[in-house]
């Protein structure tokens, strides 16, 4: 069982997350934009997650620079990122890549394998 954080800014495909996640007993909170994100990071008190979801398929969001961002303020210190791109757009799955995200795959094994994911990110698969 791990705690996922989930930017995915698309409230249908979040809560399909969510579900499949949820359902494999990952305890899942779902961020719809990047202030939020960067702010439920910072906060001392929450409980660290133990992996990141991170839907690229927004066209507002350059997963890349938030994922260097991230790292260059010290918010993903031992948290695992898991990254989705629409399998057309190859060149943002390939610049996840190049910035460091753990693991990024089409978004249709998301949802075919998201708990899968998360569970071998997380180490419990």
């Amino acid at each position: 069982m791990a705690r996922v954080l989930a930017l995915v800014p698309d409230l249908l495909f979040g809560s399909r997350v969510q579900g499949s996640l949820a359902a494999a007993g990952d305890d899942v909170e779902l961020i719809d934009d990047v202030p939020r994100l960067r702010e439920r990071l910072s906060a001392p008190d929450e409980p660290r997650p133990d992996v990141l979801v991170v839907d690229l398929t927004d066209a507002q969001l350059d997963g890349a620079s938030l994922h260097e961002s991230l790292v260059a303020n010290d918010l993903l210190d031992a948290i695992k990122t898991l990254a989705f791109y629409s399998h057309v757009d190859v060149d943002t799955g390939a610049r996840a890549r190049e910035a460091g995200f753990d693991l990024v795959v089409p978004r249709s094994r998301m949802a075919r394998e998201g708990a899968q994911l998360v569970a071998r990110l997380a180490g419990d698969g």
